[in-house]
């Protein structure tokens, strides 16, 4: 196999908010049976849709470290459900042996440069997201979709 994508890259209605992010290139590689969809966020056992969650305080890396945590909208700590659906992530690209991983740009799960900050004004920093984060230490690449796009041209 030679990717693993965002199942909602994959055009799969499973953001936050219930919508897909269809991105037609990777739709094609899974017609092409080239790519398999994950999604984090349902593997660490949230629903469709679900409230907008951030990363407070850090990057990923910081929520795997334990220094930062992922909060939702209202208030409720779902780090363990983050942390979670990322190492569930990681086995299924182990199991898979892909060559590359493919990420929702902005995601506090699939996040590869850029997150929200956690003031839930759409406000973006630099940073990755838990599963990123996670992926890339175990050595896997991890692209954003928008990177995806730009090494076709």
């Amino acid at each position: 196999m030679r990717y693993l994508v965002s199942s909602c890259l994959a055009g799969v209605a499973c953001r936050y908010n219930g919508t897909a992010s269809l991105d037609e290139r990777i739709r094609e590689l899974m017609e092409q049976d080239q790519a398999k969809m994950v999604c984090p966020e349902l593997l660490g056992g949230f629903v469709t849709p679900r409230e907008a969650a951030e990363i407070i305080g850090g990057t990923g890396k910081d929520v795997l470290n334990g220094t930062a945590k992922v909060i939702e909208k209202g208030g409720r700590d779902v780090t363990d459900l983050y942390i979670k659906g990322a190492y569930e992530t990681l086995e299924w690209a182990r199991k898979l042996a892909v060559s590359c991983v493919v990420l929702k740009e902005y995601s506090p799960s699939c996040g590869t440069q850029m997150i929200y900050d956690g003031s839930f004004d759409n406000h973006k920093v630099s940073g990755e997201g838990v599963t990123s984060a996670l992926l890339r230490q175990e050595g896997f690449t991890v692209i954003s979709e928008n990177e995806f796009r730009a090494s076709l041209s």
